[in-house]
């Protein structure tokens, strides 16, 4: 366990993580539902018992773009109906207490070291938490449909997760420990620190890929397709793949690609659409739009999306930024605005 995990988890019952970056205090029920509804999204929240009995909230929130790591804590045993959240994904660890989460069809038990939970925006979920403080990590919906439809060569869309997490499984840990590690940097920043534009990114990679590469969801196959490394893939379309992605800013050769797969480039093109479910022109183009859209992601503020896009060998930009647009729900100008923002 790690120096983070164990800092999250040590006297979790007493220790009130991120303090300083107080949002909601209230033993109110309506002021907790309305206060706390502002930050994630409206909610139903009911007490099981009378107020007297206890109730009490607490929602410390560290804001990220495209981000946010969040202490949420709730004195006696509440009720919480979202619905469906709609515009995030919600990954919450319990600290202390338990909660009984049911997502979808999905009913399932979380509590501290064992089980999290990860809501997906599409899923209607209701919970019952009792006396449980969770470390919460809110993800912006677009940005991890974007990255999803990038690594599964797909338009974009809904994302829907397997809404248990198991702790104790080398990608539970990891996820675990990260969290840990993001509510312990936002502690040591305080209210008015900010990371690197740099770092920033890096937190945005590593939290996609631990999500969208280490928990099972509906897109899992077709990422591991995509990315060759399902078991039925021939070896040779790997090979081939693996040559289209390095060389993917060159002009299309398939003579140089059937050979680098050892395999004609009939065999190639008919291999592609049955493993693939798309041309090796098409798989090309996403491959080159998904570099496009993680460059425009970390890009500086006075990147040019024209030059960035000539890099990665694009020379129709209309075309491109059509495709970009289908692709991503919105034009490349756009994701650099809001990664500027």
């Amino acid at each position: 366990m790690s120096a983070a995990v164990q800092e999250m988890s040590a006297g979790a019952s007493a220790a009130e993580r991120l303090a300083d970056f107080a949002r909601v205090t209230t033993d109110d029920v309506d002021e907790a539902a309305e206060q706390i509804g502002r930050i994630f999204c409206p909610h139903d929240l009911a007490p099981v018992r009378p107020r007297a009995a206890g109730f009490s909230a607490r929602h410390n929130c560290a804001a990220f773009p495209g981000f946010s790591i969040n202490y949420v804590a709730y004195g006696g045993s509440v009720g919480i109906d979202p619905g469906c959240l709609e515009r995030f994904f919600l990954v919450q660890v319990p600290l202390s207490g338990g909660a009984h989460i049911r997502a979808g069809a999905r009913e399932f038990e979380a509590s501290p070291g064992r089980t999290a939970s990860l809501l997906s925006p599409t899923i209607p979920t209701r919970m019952m938490w009792s006396d449980c403080a969770q470390a919460i990590l809110l993800l912006d919906r677009r940005m991890v449909e974007q990255r999803a439809a990038a690594l599964a060569g797909r338009a974009a869309g809904p994302v829907e997760f397997d809404p248990a997490i198991d702790l104790d499984t080398p990608a539970g840990r990891s996820l675990q420990a990260s969290l840990a590690e993001l509510m312990l940097l936002a502690e040591r920043l305080g209210p008015s620190g900010r990371l690197s534009p740099l770092a920033m990114a890096d937190w945005r990679e590593a939290l996609l890929d631990l999500l969208l590469n280490g928990q099972r969801h509906d897109q899992s196959d077709a990422i591991r397709t995509f990315s060759g490394q399902a078991e039925r893939l021939p070896r040779a379309l790997r090979a081939a793949r693996d040559h289209l992605q390095d060389n993917a800013g060159e002009p299309l050769d398939l003579a140089q690609l059937a050979c680098a797969s050892g395999i004609g480039i009939r065999a190639l093109q008919l291999g592609f659409r049955r493993h693939f479910g798309l041309s090796i022109s098409e798989m090309l183009l996403d491959m080159r739009l998904a570099s496009l859209q993680a460059r425009l992601a970390q890009a500086a503020p006075d990147a040019s999306i024209t030059e960035i896009a000539f890099d990665l060998g694009f020379t129709h930009l209309g075309r491109m930024a059509g495709a970009y647009r289908e692709k991503f729900g919105e034009t490349p100008s756009a994701t650099l605005r809001r990664r500027m923002s």
